[in-house]
């Protein structure tokens, strides 16, 4: 019941994008079109969640060697690194697969959803129901459901801006404004789910 708690709560109630606000420079980026926004989605769950472990073990030889300071910069090289090494690996054993995520894998380096959730699980202060410890398979869960958070609000966010393309909106409020009052309008639907955990 604890794992149910913990995915619910990262994906709806603590929604990293809406609720904490990480991420939102692709958010708003990369949220044009649903095709782009599910490619994003499902990089970032990938990466998001190999990098969380990684970095999870790595704080542990942070602490043991008492180093801690060095948190910030390492998590930064590692996510980096995976995100290269995935690259790699994705153009050698599925091109087809490489030529679709195409720029989005790149993009994923400058996500501050990545690093954030990184320190959080890392750190222990990422937010979990009552009654669940901080550990790598919460920390693993916690970062599994944060990424499909952030996928869900990436194609919500870019069905709505579909929708909004094909409308008539005043000239003062085409682009950057339209599409900041719509995420907040979503934010503040994510704020609903509150009471659900």
């Amino acid at each position: 019941m604890v794992y149910f708690l913990i995915f619910v709560s990262a994906i709806f109630v603590n929604n990293i994008v809406l609720s904490q606000f990480l991420g939102i420079c692709p958010f708003l980026g990369v949220s044009k079109k649903i095709d782009t926004a599910l490619g994003m989605g499902a990089a970032v769950t990938f990466v998001l969640t190999l990098a969380t472990v990684v970095t999870y073990l790595l704080q542990k030889l942070l602490i043991l060697w008492h180093v801690e300071f060095l948190q910030t910069i390492l998590f930064i090289l590692v996510i980096a690194a995976l995100v290269q090494m995935i690259e790699i690996v994705l153009k050698k054993i599925s091109p087809s697969l490489y030529q679709a995520l195409g720029v989005f894998l790149p993009l994923i380096t400058t996500n501050c959803c990545l690093l954030g959730v990184a320190i959080l699980v890392a750190n222990g202060t990422n937010k979990l129901p009552l009654g669940a410890d901080h550990n790598l398979l919460t920390g693993t869960l916690f970062a599994l459901a944060t990424a499909i958070g952030f996928a869900l609000a990436l194609v919500l966010f870019a069905g709505l801006r579909e929708q909004l393309a094909m409308n008539k909106i005043p000239k003062a409020m085409q682009g950057t404004p339209i599409a900041l009052l719509t995420a907040g309008l979503l934010a503040m639907a994510f704020m609903g789910f509150s009471g659900v955990v």
